[in-house]
């Protein structure tokens, strides 16, 4: 009995360490980092529109160069909890002004913080890690010219486990995948394919599109057999559309349908957008035409899922 005990013991405190060695948190290689260049604010301007971080980062209401305030505090309930968007300004003690390209990277791309924290997937890091070197180099390049916002946003309000952040390096290994979702359209002689990728980087990567668009499983995750096949809303109120090319609905407009629509707020219908998606497509209404475009054929060109299925 002394010995079935013991060796019960022993086999928890092997699974406890190996449990404690694959939570850590990841970093880029020195190679990875050292790849990475501060690049060109004007650029990284329009990399920050598309990855939307003014909505989340900046207040409400805000419009105009307030947008560019990113003092956070956004309250985003979920099951998990409340999380709260961190200040994310050029203010050295309560911003990241005092972060290195090598620690905006391992955040960007790791979902790791400079002090070698886990940070929660409420921070879309899990598509940024799609992002090119160049981009998150010249997405820093702006992030330093915008204004300093002094004081702290609030902390996330979550119970046990998941206020445990050591817990979400195992979270990480199963979710955290750089690689594309989508392949390739099929055919891929129907789509103009440097087109096609330009709009599948927008979308999978700083548009972050997916996280909203997508179911996820009951550990939080993406569900993507069913990428961009609508999900429940994150707040627990309502449904994010399905934005597959499923007959009917979405996927009856054009992509000349979906591009206005992105730049005007119009819809097909002579409606106009509404909800969450407002700050998006304002977002979407900066970028260059080409890239609406771009996100157009490639939300032409995706499998489309099938509504029952959701």
């Amino acid at each position: 009995m002394k010995k079935g005990i013991v060796v019960l013991f022993v086999l928890a405190v092997i699974a406890a360490g190996a449990a404690w060695v694959m939570s850590a948190p990841t970093r880029m290689s020195e190679q990875e980092a050292s790849a990475l260049k501060a690049g060109d604010p004007a650029s990284g301007e329009l990399v920050f529109w598309a990855g939307g971080c003014a909505s989340c980062h900046a207040a409400p209401d805000a419009k105009g160069d307030d947008l560019l305030m990113l003092g956070g505090g956004l309250r985003l309930e979920t099951p998990f909890g409340v999380f709260v968007s961190p200040n994310i300004s050029s203010s050295e003690a309560d911003g990241i002004g005092a972060w290195s390209l090598a620690d905006f990277g391992n955040a960007m791309t790791h979902g790791t913080s400079p002090d070698g924290r886990n940070y929660y997937p409420a921070f879309p890091f899990t598509s940024y890690a799609r992002m090119s070197d160049s981009d998150i180099g010249d997405l820093y390049a702006f992030m330093k010219t915008l204004p300093a916002v002094d004081g702290a946003a609030a902390s996330h309000e979550l119970g046990f486990p998941f206020n445990i952040r050591r817990g979400l390096g195992l979270w990480k290994r199963l979710f955290l995948d750089p690689s594309p979702v989508i392949a390739a359209p099929v055919p891929a002689d129907s789509v103009d394919m440097a087109l096609w990728e330009r709009g599948r980087y927008l979308v999978e990567g700083p548009g972050h599109c997916g996280e909203c668009h997508t179911p996820r499983d009951f550990a939080g995750g993406l569900v993507l057999p069913e990428w961009l096949g609508g999900a429940p809303a994150p707040t627990g109120e309502g449904r994010i559309p399905d934005i597959t090319p499923v007959e009917g609905k979405f996927g009856s407009w054009s992509a000349a349908d979906i591009a206005y629509y992105l730049e005007s707020g119009f819809t097909p219908e002579y409606d106009s957008v509404g909800g969450e998606m407002v700050k998006v497509q304002e977002n979407m209404a900066r970028l260059p035409a080409s890239d609406r475009e771009a996100i157009a054929a490639y939300l032409k060109a995706i499998p489309p899922v099938i509504p029952d299925a959701n």
